[in-house]
């Protein structure tokens, strides 16, 4: 028997944001894998889901170790749908690793989609979205992360990366003299009700953050 794995999108924030197939697939699926299970359940609740299925644990840092027990489903033929803590997984949350063992072990994998911080950052900010280049975390290091940031600006286009709301006056500090005064936008809490948008230069939102520590993760665009 082959199973379906099922990669679900979640709201990021506002829990309006979830789409009609994902609540049916999230109804109608023999297991959830999940990134946080009380994150999902708070999720499943808050739209109605009964929580007579099993919700499996799938955490970033021991991903692999988990993996077994999902495929040992989908060889019974079950349909496991896959989500993360917000947004659509594997996209900087846990959720690759599961995708291509399945795939390698002949099952099918199905795309759910919806939310993901990245393209609601695009949409909204006003830079080029026809052509970008997503980097997901920069590294912590300061000389990697310059010169990942130096690789990319080559490329032309807009650039897109996450960042915590305690580094992100750190990384636009290392990253200022780089970047120069190229337009810098961090979207930061969205579609939440404090959701906010910082423009100008990295060295100017730096000094700002500083001073004002952010709140809630941050989704960080430099223009071209």
């Amino acid at each position: 028997m082959s199973g379906t794995l099922q990669v679900v999108a979640t709201p990021i924030g506002n829990l309006e944001d979830i789409t009609l197939r994902a609540l049916r697939a999230l109804r109608e699926c023999d297991a959830v894998v999940a990134e946080d299970t009380r994150r999902t359940r708070a999720l499943l609740t808050a739209h109605g889901i009964p929580a007579g299925r099993p919700i499996l644990s799938l955490p970033a840092f021991d991903e692999g170790r988990r993996i077994p027990a999902v495929l040992q489903r989908l060889d019974a033929g079950e349909t496991v749908a896959l989500v993360t803590d917000g947004g659509t997984p594997g996209l900087s949350d846990p959720g690759m690793h599961l995708v291509r063992a399945a795939r390698q072990a002949g099952h099918a994998v199905t795309p759910v989609p919806g939310p993901a911080a990245l393209v609601a950052a695009l949409s909204a900010s006003g830079l080029d979205a026809n052509a970008f280049c997503f980097l997901g975390f920069l590294p912590r290091t300061p000389g990697k992360l310059v010169r990942t940031l130096a690789a990319a600006l080559e490329l032309g286009r807009t650039l897109a990366f996450y960042e915590s709301p305690m580094r992100i006056a750190k990384t636009l500090a290392l990253a200022a003299d780089l970047l120069g005064a190229r337009e810098v936008v961090v979207a930061r809490e969205l579609t939440k009700v404090h959701e906010t948008f910082h423009r100008g230069t990295a060295a100017d939102l730096a000094a700002q953050f500083s001073a004002s520590p952010p709140r809630g993760e941050c989704t960080v665009l430099v223009g071209a």
